[in-house]
C-alpha cells in the first residue's frame, strides 16, 4: 500500500462499509442543496424576483392548516431545523470514526480556503481566506438589500403623489420598515454560532470559542440595522407631533409598537456593554446585561407576531434547545479531586469525570464556583489529555482578575483549614462547590493530522499544549496510531516565575525514552528578564502541596459539547418533533377553532410552544439519557479511588522508568533565552530548511498580539514562490503551515 495513502486512527465498524459510506454522501449533498437553496433564497429576498417568489410561495402553502405563519416558517425556518435534524443522523451514523491520512507532497502551492490568513490586524481580528468570502457577501448582500428595498419604496410612492408632505413621511416610515426587515434577515444567523454545543458546528468542526467571532459580527451588524429601524420611526412620528401617542400603542391586529420598544432598548443595553472597551474593563456588566436576550427575544415576538417572529424561529429554538442542556448540565455539582497552586500563583484544579466522556485535546469547559459567585462562569482550558485517565480532567487557572484571585484565597482557606481540621467544625469547614458546561472544542482531533507541530504559547496560553503533547505522547507509548512525528513548542513568558507551569506534564512519566519516538524541542523566551536566576534550573519541580477539598460532588454530566451522538440525536430530533405536533394542535384546537387573530398573541403562543417541546419532549430524552448513564457505569461510586491527589490515574510504574534520569532527559530537549522575543520569520525559514516538503500544523494559543504576529509571518512567508514550502492553514486561534 502507497505510504502516503495508510489511514491513520480508523476503526474497524460497519461505518467503513459502502452502504454506511453511500449513506454519508447522500446526506451531505441534501444538506447542502438545501443550506446553499435556503442561503440563496435570502439573498434574493429584498428584490422583486425575490419578493415574486415568496407571494407565489404563500399563495400555495397559506391554504393549509398551518396558514401564512407556517408556510413563511417552512421557508425561512424549516431549512435550518431540517438540516440540523439530517446532521443529527449523518453524526449518528458517522459514530466516532476518524480517519487521517499522510498527505501527499504536492508541486505547487495550495491555498487553503478556510485556513490561511488573509486579515491579520484590525477590527476583526485574524481572518481566514473564507473568513473573508463571508465578509465580503454578507456585506455585498446588505448593500444590495439597502438599494432593492429602496427601489421597493420609491415604486410605493407613485400611489401617493398628490400627497407631497405625507410622501416623505410615508418614505421614512417605509425606509424604516425595510431597515427592520434587514435586520430579521441578520437575526436568521444570529443565533446559530453561539450554540456552544450546537450540531451545526459539530458538523462543520468550528469549535464554539471560534464560532464566537460570527456571534459578535452578526450582533453588531442586527443591532445597527434595528437602531436605524427605530430611528426613522421617531423622527417620523416625532414631525408627525404624534411621537408620545405612537411609541406606547400595543395593536391587537398589525404591529404592537411599545414591546418592539422595550425589545429595542434590551437590545441597545446588550450592545453597548459588549462593545470591546466596555466588556475588557467591565466584563461583569457586559455578562448580566447580556442576559436581557430573554426580554430581547420575548418582546420581538409580542411586536412582530406570530407572522415575522417564524423568520427567526429556527435559529433561535436551536439555541433553546442547546441553553436547556446546558442549564441541565451546569445544575451538578462536579467534585474537585485535587488542587493545587504553582509558584507562579497558577491555579491547578482536577475534576471528576465519567469514564464514557469523549473530548479531544485543545478543549475548553466553563466553570462556576458557587462559593464566589451563582451567576458567573468562566472558560478554561482542559490542561490534561483524554488519554490521561478515565476518571479526571485537568484546567489551569492563571490569577487575572477579581474572581481568579478569590478562587485562590478560598484555596488558601481550604489549606489552613487541613492542617487545623481537629479545630473545625464540620458546617465551618471550608468548600469549594463547582459545576461545569462542556467541554467544547473541535470534533476531530485535527493536531493529528499533521507529521510536523509548531506550537506557539504566550504566557498560559501554554495549557492546551500540555494535553496536545500528553495526547501525542500517549499514543507513542501504546503504539496506537499518531502521525506527528516532530514538534516544536515556542512559548513565550514574561517572568522566569512562569516555568513552574512545566510541572503540570510530566514528559517522561508519561513516555518513556520519548526522545526516540518523538522529536521534540521546547524553546522558551523570557522576554522581561536578561539574565537567569538561580533557582530557574529548579524551579519547573516547586509545587505548592496539593489539597482534597471536602464536597459531595459527582462526575461531569455527558450532556454538551462533543457528547454521545444518539442521545444528542434524539434530543434534537424528538424536540423538533415535539414543536412540530404542538404548534398542530393549537392550530386545530385554539387558534384556527376560536379564530385567534391578535398578532402579538400569536407570537407569544409560538414561542411558549418552542420552549414547551424543549421542556416536554426534549426533558423527557434528557431523563432517559440520565438513567441510561447510571445503567451503563457512567457515574462510578468509587470512582475517585482511581485517581489521586495529584490528578493521576493510579498505576504501576513501567519498568522502562527504574533508574531513568528524568531531569537530564526533561533538559536535553529545552532551551531557554533570556531578554528576548521569538523571530518567527527566522523560525519558519530555518524549519523550511529542517523539515522540508511536508505539511506543518501551527496552533497558536495567546493573547491577540502574539496570533497577529504569527499570522503576518505566515501571510508575507515564501509560500507564492517555493512549490514544496510547507502549507499554511489557518483555524481559530492555530494555523497550519
Amino acid at each position: 500500500m502507497d505510504e502516503h495513502k495508510t489511514p491513520l486512527l480508523s476503526k474497524e465498524s460497519s461505518s467503513s462499509s459502502l452502504v454506511i459510506s453511500s449513506l454519508k454522501w447522500i446526506l451531505k449533498v441534501v444538506m447542502s442543496v438545501i443550506f446553499v437553496s435556503w442561503v440563496v433564497f435570502i439573498m434574493m429576498y429584498p428584490g422583486n424576483l425575490g419578493d415574486r417568489f415568496l407571494l407565489n410561495w404563500r399563495a400555495v402553502s397559506s391554504k393549509t392548516l398551518f396558514g401564512t405563519t407556517g408556510s413563511l416558517f417552512l421557508i425561512f425556518s424549516g431549512p435550518i431545523l431540517v438540516i440540523s435534524v439530517l446532521a443529527s443522523l449523518y453524526m449518528i451514523i458517522s459514530g466516532e470514526e476518524v480517519v487521517f491520512t499522510k498527505k501527499k507532497i504536492s508541486k505547487f502551492p495550495r491555498f487553503r480556503l478556510w485556513t490561511f490568513p488573509i486579515l491579520v490586524d484590525g477590527p476583526f481580528g485574524v481572518v481566514s481566506a473564507a473568513e473573508f468570502l463571508g465578509i465580503i457577501i454578507f456585506s455585498v448582500f446588505f448593500l444590495w438589500a439597502i438599494y432593492a428595498f429602496t427601489l421597493r419604496n420609491l415604486d410605493l410612492l407613485k400611489y401617493f403623489h398628490d400627497f407631497a408632505h405625507s410622501q416623505s413621511l410615508l418614505l421614512l416610515e417605509i425606509t424604516g420598515l425595510r431597515f427592520g426587515m434587514i435586520g430579521l434577515l441578520c437575526m436568521v444567523f444570529l443565533f446559530l454560532p453561539i450554540s456552544r454545543g450546537s450540531i451545526l458546528l459539530r458538523l462543520i468542526d468550528i469549535p464554539f470559542e471560534h464560532a464566537t467571532r460570527y456571534h459578535v459580527w452578526l450582533g453588531h451588524t442586527t443591532m445597527a440595522f434595528f437602531s436605524l429601524h427605530g430611528f426613522c420611526y421617531v423622527v417620523a412620528w416625532t414631525i408627525e407631533g404624534r411621537l408620545l401617542e405612537l411609541i406606547f400603542e400595543w395593536k391587537a391586529i398589525g404591529i404592537a409598537v411599545l414591546p418592539g420598544v422595550i425589545s429595542l432598548v434590551a437590545g441597545l443595553l446588550m450592545w453597548v456593554t459588549s462593545l470591546h472597551t466596555v466588556r475588557k474593563l467591565y466584563f461583569e456588566l457586559f455578562f448580566y446585561t447580556h442576559q436581557l436576550y430573554v426580554v430581547f427575544v420575548v418582546f420581538l415576538a409580542l411586536h412582530v407576531g406570530d407572522y415575522l417572529f417564524s423568520i427567526v424561529a429556527g435559529g433561535i429554538f436551536l439555541f433553546i434547545l442547546d441553553r436547556f442542556l446546558r442549564f441541565c448540565q451546569s445544575r451538578r455539582t462536579v467534585d474537585v479531586i485535587s488542587a493545587k497552586s504553582l509558584p507562579c500563583g497558577t491555579l491547578e484544579l482536577v475534576l471528576s469525570k465519567p469514564p464514557n466522556m469523549r473530548y479531544n485535546a485543545l478543549s475548553f469547559i466553563f466553570l462556576q464556583v458557587r462559593e464566589l459567585s451563582w451567576l458567573q462562569w468562566h472558560p478554561f482550558s482542559v490542561s490534561s489529555s483524554p488519554l490521561d485517565g478515565n476518571h479526571h480532567v485537568a484546567v489551569l487557572i492563571k490569577v487575572l482578575g477579581g474572581w481568579t484571585a478569590k478562587l485562590k484565597d478560598q484555596l488558601s482557606k481550604l489549606y489552613e483549614s487541613e492542617n487545623q481540621s481537629q479545630l473545625l467544625s464540620p458546617h465551618s469547614y471550608p468548600k469549594i462547590t463547582t459545576s461545569v458546561e462542556g467541554p467544547y472544542g473541535h470534533e476531530s482531533p485535527y493536531h493529528l493530522a499533521y507529521e510536523n507541530l509548531v506550537l506557539v504559547a504566550g504566557g498560559i496560553g501554554i495549557t492546551p499544549f500540555f494535553a496536545i503533547l500528553s495526547d501525542i505522547l500517549h499514543r507513542k507509548r501504546d503504539g496506537k496510531a499518531c502521525l506527528p512525528s516532530k514538534v516544536l513548542v515556542i512559548w513565550a513568558i514574561k517572568n522566569s516565575d512562569e516555568l513552574s507551569l512545566l510541572s503540570a506534564i510530566d514528559i517522561p512519566s508519561i513516555c518513556p525514552f520519548f526522545s526516540k519516538k518523538l522529536n521534540l524541542e521546547l524553546n522558551i523566551y523570557v522576554t522581561r528578564q536578561s539574565e537567569p536566576l538561580l533557582e530557574d534550573g529548579m524551579v519547573h519541580k516547586m509545587v505548592n502541596p496539593c489539597i482534597k477539598p471536602r464536597t459531595n460532588g459527582c462526575p461531569m454530566w455527558v450532556l454538551v459539547g462533543t457528547g454521545d451522538n444518539i442521545w444528542s440525536g434524539l434530543y434534537l430530533i424528538s424536540s423538533t418533533i415535539g414543536f412540530v405536533l404542538m404548534i398542530t394542535l393549537l392550530d386545530i384546537f385554539y387558534i384556527n377553532k376560536y379564530n385567534i387573530t391578535t398578532w402579538w398573541y400569536k407570537g407569544l403562543l409560538l414561542l411558549v410552544c418552542m420552549v414547551a417541546s424543549v421542556l416536554i419532549f426534549g426533558g423527557l430524552v434528557v431523563i432517559f439519557w440520565h438513567f441510561w448513564g447510571h445503567k451503563t457505569g457512567e457515574v462510578e461510586a468509587n470512582g475517585n479511588d482511581k485517581v489521586d491527589l495529584s490528578g493521576d490515574e493510579t498505576h504501576h510504574p513501567s519498568a522502562e522508568l527504574k533508574g531513568l534520569d528524568i531531569e537530564e532527559d526533561v533538559q536535553s530537549f529545552t532551551s531557554i533565552r533570556y531578554g528576548t522575543r521569538p523571530h518567527f520569520k527566522e523560525i519558519f525559514e530555518s524549519l523550511n530548511g529542517k523539515w522540508g516538503s511536508v505539511d506543518v500544523g501551527v496552533i497558536v494559543c495567546g493573547p491577540a498580539s502574539l496570533q497577529t504576529s504569527v499570522a503576518k509571518e505566515i501571510r508575507s512567508h515564501s509560500i507564492w514562490r517555493s512549490p514544496n514550502h510547507p502549507l499554511f492553514h489557518f483555524n481559530s486561534h492555530s494555523f497550519d503551515l
